[in-house]
């Protein structure tokens, strides 16, 4: 391929991964709103989505762009097809970001309980540690680093799955926190999806390193194909 079309890859790569830091903000800033109980936060992760979603389409345009003017093949193909999938993952976990902020600015009108019946705190560092991973193995296209998430998804899976029999339980303990109870398991609910969205990502590495294109949002192996091997 031309210099040119290098250049662009280049281009869209540092666009992609600008994209992933503000999405890390936003959810670093959307956990920080519910930790503090701070709806100023909150609100700021909320406003701040729409960047976020110019951003995305942005890169779509210039990735659509390239792949008409190009027409490429192989490997560079399969680098403009992973970005524009990763593209839509990071925007998806910015509004998964936007949901967890709205419950946070919820909560802090609401009065606070004594305990959340599951481990929200773990669930939410190793949601953010995929994601950060995931974006890492896009740098150098690091293979090891992108199955280490998909490895990952399992604990926060395993947590998750935890939350509806530690929280229903508490519901009967004390049925005056249900809202706010049921708001957490909102929040878990999305900590687990954004975490599937970071595995997306880290699929897609793999698929920009060998071709192996895998099924989106299964917690399994499940290859089913490939797409411009070379």
């Amino acid at each position: 391929m031309s210099i040119h079309f290098r250049r662009q890859t280049e281009k869209l790569k540092k666009m992609v991964l600008t994209l992933g830091g503000m999405v890390e903000q936003s959810l670093r800033d959307a956990i920080s709103a519910l930790e503090q109980r701070d709806p100023d936060i909150a609100t700021r992760v909320i406003r701040g989505d729409r960047q976020i979603n110019s951003t995305e389409v942005e890169i779509e345009e210039e990735c659509l762009a390239t792949l008409a003017l190009h027409q490429p093949v192989a490997f560079d193909l399969r680098y403009l097809v992973a970005i524009l999938k990763m593209c839509n993952d990071l925007e998806r976990i910015g509004d998964l970001a936007v949901n967890i902020a709205e419950q946070a600015r919820f909560l802090c009108s609401e009065e606070e309980i004594s305990h959340v019946p599951f481990d929200l705190n773990a669930m939410a560092s190793r949601a953010q540690l995929m994601l950060k991973n995931a974006l890492d193995a896009l740098v150098n296209v690091d293979t090891t680093l992108a199955e280490s998430v998909r490895a990952a998804d399992q604990q926060v899976d395993e947590i998750y799955r935890e939350m509806f029999e530690l929280v229903e339980a508490t519901m009967r303990e004390n049925p005056h926190q249900l809202t706010q109870l049921i708001h957490y398991m909102q929040i878990g609910r999305q900590l687990e999806r954004l975490a599937d969205h970071a595995v997306n990502i880290a699929e897609d590495v793999l698929y920009l390193a060998n071709g192996e294109f895998f099924k989106q949002h299964s917690g399994e192996n499940d290859t089913i194909g490939r797409i411009g091997h070379g």
